[in-house]
């Protein structure tokens, strides 16, 4: 009989830039909700960045949290939503014609800002230790998480001089 999972879950929230620059990192197990996870990311972080005004964030980190970040850090949070379908229709002008799959695209399609945090992901997982989180310890894979975005910015700085 099986009692649960062999393998533990984790998430990483992770607070970037708009050019995909790592500010703030935090890795958690992955039972506390999103919006749980965000509030123990941006509480360390209140002070540290005063120039921010707007976070992004889907639709997870949206709710209660919209209020919670209004109130704790002076940020107004927009959460990026894909354009779904409406339950009862359009109203549509008798003869015109309506390009569906233009208005509301099937499969995968790119999100204004999204795109950001999820380049983001890609550069921490082209690491290849952070590929998979084998680390023991939560602030382990933070540190490692720190590490890789650190090298990729400092590269980009001052690339190689031979």
């Amino acid at each position: 009989m099986i009692r649960g999972k062999k393998i533990w879950g984790r998430k990483r929230h992770v607070l970037v830039d708009t050019q995909g620059h790592l500010l703030a990192v935090k890795v958690l197990a992955a039972d506390p909700s999103d919006q749980e996870g965000a509030k123990r990311l941006l509480e360390p972080v209140a002070n540290k960045f005063p120039s921010i005004q707007v976070m992004w964030g889907d639709s997870h980190y949206g709710g209660e949290l919209i209020d919670w970040v209004k109130e704790h850090l002076g940020w107004t949070v927009q959460t990026v939503k894909r354009p779904k379908v409406p339950k009862r229709g359009l109203l549509v002008p008798i003869g015109e014609e309506i390009d569906w799959d233009r208005l509301f695209p099937s499969g995968f399609t790119v999100l204004p800002k999204r795109w950001v945090i999820e380049r983001t992901f890609a550069w921490i997982t082209r690491v290849r230790r952070l590929a998979r989180d084998h680390e023991g310890l939560p602030r382990s894979s933070e540190a490692f998480i720190t590490l890789a975005m650190s090298r990729l910015m400092l590269t980009r700085l001052a690339p190689q001089i031979l």
